[in-house]
């Protein structure tokens, strides 16, 4: 059994969670109300005057970077340590199947269902908004969509490498909840405590050009930077505030960063995830 046919088979049974597509509902619903929120009153948002399709791009990734973490954790969790709990992998690798064809056929199973969910959304919700402004950017279009599959990527590839360290999903629930509250709410802080303990233990407003680097460990903000490195223009047009535009002479501090670190958020688990399968008791 080959990781495409372990894939298909994950992909089919995680497309009937009920649960699954309950919040990719939601989330068409919400894409469909915030569209037509920020179109129509873009002030209330913050944003700009008048409303425009790069404008809807960049406000419509504060809510994906927030729901592809949540939707990954209800995918993912269970995607191997739920297979272990029951015994049921021990029937799987009976077969001419290796354990790297199943690590690998469930991240790229989880990360399909994901990724065909949020497509749909994204695509449903940004065209609503384009008929709703008048006009269409068709390389913003493509590349925010293109971003956020990458970033739906990232996720799976935590969820599925964590499910995999164990063979417990209440543990599996624990480790996958605790790495979106520290990389996706507490993060902000760590930059600022990493400065603070280096500078002897006081704050100052002048932070070292390496803090950039830590604070794109988050998966969501090196999400937003690959953005304003991908659409530089819209970003420069919507006079956005942000460091990834920010001048430097720090070759690292630029937006492309942050898809540095989307690519490494993908290897790097993998790489764990798949060592710490492969040398488990099933």
């Amino acid at each position: 059994m080959s990781v495409g046919i372990v894939a298909k088979k994950d992909f089919r049974d995680a497309i009937q969670s009920r649960a699954l597509w309950a919040l990719v509902g939601t989330f068409i619903v919400l894409s469909v109300i915030t569209t037509y929120g920020y179109t129509e009153a873009p002030e209330l948002f913050g944003t700009q005057e008048e409303a425009t399709f790069g404008g809807l791009v960049f406000f419509t990734l504060g809510f994906t970077a927030l729901f592809v973490p949540i939707a990954a954790i209800i995918v993912g969790y269970k995607s191997v340590a739920g297979e272990r709990e029951i015994g049921s992998i021990k029937l799987l690798l009976s077969q001419p199947t290796t354990r790297r064809d199943v690590f690998l056929g469930k991240v790229l199973g989880r990360a399909a269902v994901l990724a065909t969910g949020l497509a749909i959304g994204l695509v449903v919700g940004l065209l609503f908004g384009a008929l709703l402004i008048g006009g269409l950017n068709a390389w913003a279009l493509v590349a925010f969509v293109a971003l956020t599959l990458l970033f739906v990527a990232v996720y799976s590839a935590v969820m599925v490498s964590i499910s995999a360290t164990t063979g417990s999903t209440t543990r599996a629930t624990t480790l996958a909840i605790g790495f979106f509250v520290l990389f996706e709410l507490v993060w902000d802080v760590v930059p600022l405590m990493i400065v603070y303990v280096v500078e002897g233990f006081q704050f100052t407003t002048d932070y070292p050009d390496w803090a950039y680097i830590v604070t794109n460990v988050s998966p969501s903000t090196a999400y937003s930077s690959g953005l304003f490195a991908l659409l530089p223009g819209v970003a420069d047009s919507l006079e956005a505030s942000s460091d990834a535009g920010s001048e430097t002479d720090a070759f690292y501090q630029t937006p492309e960063l942050g898809l540095v670190m989307l690519v490494l958020w993908i290897v790097v688990p993998l790489l764990v995830g798949y060592y710490q399968f492969n040398r488990a008791d099933l």
